[in-house]
């Protein structure tokens, strides 16, 4: 950027040094156009350079974001709620913070529209970030370090900080140039996302205070995108966390018997191996999308008897476990599966039992998929499209996300949400080492969400016809 604003100053060196040159050689009847002229190369070279001042500013309040390490396992949240309001006060937003949890504030961000009936808009973020392993990274992973190439690298540049920066930044520009929404827009900064969000967003979409809200649509977190299309998520696949545990009589390490706790955890692991496999060979077959299938995966195995140098070797334990993260998509039979755990992986007569460390559901409150509808019936559907093209992007098909996200707890509710992350041209690095966003990128987001913006907040509903051609408001 500051390569860019030399070229501006250069430009505007060889426009006023062009037109001292031909003052000398002009009749006084010319000097007044060529002056005329040598007025408005300064006033766009002008205008360059406050654009190039925003967008270094924009970049440093970004950065400034992400040194805070608001890291798990125990993210202190205070410095990042006192630098959001900061921002807050700095563009003139009314702010207010909940805490559902002790030391878990949610903090929400009002634009109030001029007309605070209309059902308002919410754009998500979450403040925290999981663990970085800093001898494993380039930079130091909360030092927020900016490279030659403008490439930023901080934990959270992808995951998800920068889309909460962007959501303010593009504020920011919109009130600059004039704009009143027609729709209030709120944008939330919540907790704990990173470990479940049972602790923030689980806690705030059922409360009364995110009910005074009046939410229409919500955008939240999506991935970055390896080419110039842009990714969008329509719902995403649920976690069910399992734990299967396995009993059975104990025994000397040379006795061979049926029914030990390791044999029948082991059948259980075969079987699941076979299921995992056959949803892996639809992916590979190119029968289904890696977000259309069942994934199960194991992560854990407990058992055996420990000793101080590792594990007993001759005795066969009476315990065994083994945890398994399954994630079912949106059209999954959740009462199939649950039949399928009971009775083939855990059965009780294999001495198996099971519990879930967590199973979200993959039916909203309604008894219907966890979707948010992408056609015409969907009016903020056309006008997310709409205004993604406008900001000069593309987005291909909608997808299904593969983890997680707070975006579940409001379609729980039955409200429409998008996965959204404008990072295109972009290696996909959340959760993992030297994560890092290019500055182009970040700021081209900043475009792509004043569009968005200004779009959703001033669709007056079905009847404006001027923002788009449905005629059903979710």
């Amino acid at each position: 950027m500051i390569r860019e604003r030399l070229h501006c100053e250069l430009l505007l060196a060889m426009v006023m040094a062009m037109a001292m040159a031909m003052v000398e050689k002009t009749s006084s009847s010319l000097l007044l156009l060529l002056l005329f002229d040598l007025f408005l190369s300064i006033c766009l070279f002008a205008k360059l350079d406050a654009s190039v001042d925003a967008d270094n500013a924009a970049v440093e309040r970004f950065r400034s974001y992400l040194v805070i390490p608001s890291v798990h396992p125990n993210p202190n949240y205070a410095p990042a709620v006192e630098f959001l309001l900061s921002q807050a006060q700095d563009i003139g937003l009314d702010a207010q913070t909940f805490e559902f949890a002790e030391n878990k504030p949610v903090l929400v961000l009002t634009w109030k529209g001029k007309n605070p009936l209309l059902p308002s808009v919410l754009l998500n973020s979450h403040m925290d970030v999981v663990p970085a392993e800093k001898e494993k990274w380039k930079h130091d992973p909360f030092a927020a370090v900016l490279d030659e190439k403008g490439d930023i690298y901080a934990r959270g540049s992808q995951d998800m900080k920068c889309v909460g920066m962007q959501y303010l930044e593009a504020v920011r520009r919109l009130k600059a140039k004039g704009f009143k929404p027609l729709r209030t827009l709120h944008i939330s900064f919540v907790p704990e996302e990173e470990v479940g969000g049972v602790n923030g967003a689980e806690k705030f979409v059922p409360s009364e205070e995110f009910k005074a809200l009046n939410v229409a649509v919500v955008l939240d977190e999506g991935l970055a995108s390896p080419n110039e299309t842009y990714r969008v998520f329509n719902g995403e696949r649920s976690p069910w966390w399992l734990v299967i545990r396995a009993t059975g009589a104990p025994g000397h390490g040379s006795k061979l018997y049926d029914n030990s706790a390791l044999e029948n955890l082991i059948k259980s692991l075969d079987l699941i191996s076979s299921y995992r496999a056959s949803q892996f060979d639809l992916i590979k077959e190119g029968l289904a999308a890696e977000g259309e299938v069942v994934s199960v995966n194991p992560v854990f195995l407990k058992a055996g008897t420990p000793t101080p140098t590792g594990f007993v070797m001759n005795v066969q334990p009476s315990e065994a476990e083994a945890g398994f993260d399954i994630r079912l998509p949106p059209l999954a039979d959740p009462v199939a599966f649950d039949k399928l755990i009971a009775e083939e992986w855990a059965p009780a007569s294999r001495n198996l039992s099971f519990t879930f460390k967590q199973k979200v559901t993959v039916r909203n409150k309604k008894g219907l998929p966890c979707l948010t509808a992408t056609d015409s019936s969907n009016p903020w559907w056309l006008l997310l499209k709409d205004s993604i093209t406008k900001a000069g992007g593309s987005i291909g098909q909608p997808e299904i996300f593969l983890a997680a996200t707070d975006a579940r707890f409001v379609r729980d509710e039955g409200i429409p949400a998008f996965g959204f992350s404008p990072m295109a041209n972009t290696p996909i690095l959340l959760h993992d080492h030297n994560e890092f966003l290019n500055v182009r990128e970040y700021l081209k987001g900043i475009d792509v969400y004043c569009e968005i913006i200004e779009t959703f907040s001033s669709y007056g509903g079905p009847d404006d016809q001027s923002k788009t051609s449905s005629h059903t408001e979710l």
